[in-house]
């Protein structure tokens, strides 16, 4: 165990939005132990623009990728005038290390040499013991244990935070009938679904199962082209949400049904939000990366052969997604509806 001050406190996770969800759950720990630390995280503008706001962030440095060598002279200014007791370094690459190497604190607690690619480990003074694959947000928690902080509850306090609840009720205001997100798309083309099969099951979730589908994301020319091939498919155009920004998304998981997603942050945060999700997975290990503890009947699982026990791992498999079908997703939904509709929806609840 690392016997440290919980006062101040500075995390480097400068990742996806996905990441950033499973941040929150270990925040939430810490600031439960000690509840006048002073959180800083160093973040890429993008999910920054997801936790800004929350009750265990007191401040952010932007780590602005798009700037270059700019974006560590920009980072090393910032943390200059800073000192913390702790840094936790939850990534494993070299951009990570460097980050951290800026951070003046007397304990930088970071991965073990096993797991901290690109030699991060050289830039921690302390590392978490070696641990056999997992789930990445059991991987973050082995930090807590280190501290000896408990992690339970899990708590992800994700919102909506009061101020949004009105622009919330807005936006369900337009539909009669419950929400079904769709995430169209993610940051990887190799995680993406057909944007064809996406029109036959928002047909299926309007004609069949009276929901109103919803497609959510942002406008990236990839979501844009499986938005355009949707509604032109789709007998029925679905509602397009694109570009609604994160917090904007948050609303809309919280208010939905049910959520349809490959592995990508909004499936991490419907999650968060307890928001039922129908997981698409084929690029990457559902038992690594899928919904945490939840929805487990209701992942569609590409990733391995049927019967295949795959273990735990980061292995990622090409061009396994087409495999899925609009039947796989549509009976999930029909668990979904099974096990999961008299559940109370919407933003009233």
């Amino acid at each position: 165990m690392i016997d440290v001050p919980l006062r101040r406190v500075c995390v480097v996770m400068m990742s996806a939005v996905g990441d950033a969800v499973h941040v929150l759950p270990l925040l939430e720990a810490l600031k439960r132990k000690s509840p006048a630390m002073h959180v800083t995280w160093v973040l890429q503008p993008g999910p920054a623009s997801l936790v800004r706001g929350h009750r265990a962030v007191d401040e952010i440095l932007l780590f602005d990728r798009n700037k270059g060598w700019r974006a560590f002279t920009d980072i090393r200014e910032q943390l200059a005038s800073r000192t913390f007791d702790l840094v936790i370094d939850l990534q494993v690459y070299f951009k990570a290390g460097i980050v951290t190497a800026f951070t003046r604190a007397s304990v930088k607690l970071g991965f073990d040499r096993t797991r901290a690619r690109d030699f991060n480990w050289v830039f921690t003074t302390h590392r978490i013991p070696p641990h056999a694959p997992q789930h990445v947000q059991d991987q973050y928690f082995e930090f807590l244990t280190a501290l000896n902080v408990p992690h339970e509850p899990v708590s992800w306090a994700l919102g909506p935070w009061p101020n949004e609840r009105a622009a919330q009720q807005d936006f369900y205001a337009k539909f009669d009938r419950p929400v079904a997100a769709i995430v169209v798309a993610t940051s990887k083309p190799q995680k993406d679904w057909l944007p064809e099969r996406w029109a036959e099951v928002s047909d299926a979730l309007w004609y069949e199962f009276g929901l109103q589908p919803v497609l959510v994301g942002g406008q990236s020319p990839r979501e844009l082209a499986a938005e355009q091939t949707i509604m032109s498919r789709a007998k029925r155009a679905p509602f397009s949400a694109l570009g609604s920004g994160l917090r904007g998304l948050v609303g809309i998981i919280d208010g939905s049904a049910l959520v349809l997603s490959p592995d990508t942050g909004p499936l991490h945060m419907a999650v968060a939000l307890d928001r039922p999700v129908v997981s698409l997975m084929g690029y990457t290990n559902p038992k690594r990366t899928g919904p945490y503890r939840k929805f487990h009947d209701l992942i569609v699982d590409a990733y391995g052969e049927p019967g295949e026990d795959y273990p735990i791992s980061m292995e990622n498999r090409r061009d396994r997604m087409p495999n899925i079908t609009a039947r796989d997703v549509l009976d999930r939904v029909e668990r979904w509806r099974a096990a999961y509709q008299s559940a109370v929806i919407g933003p009233n609840a």
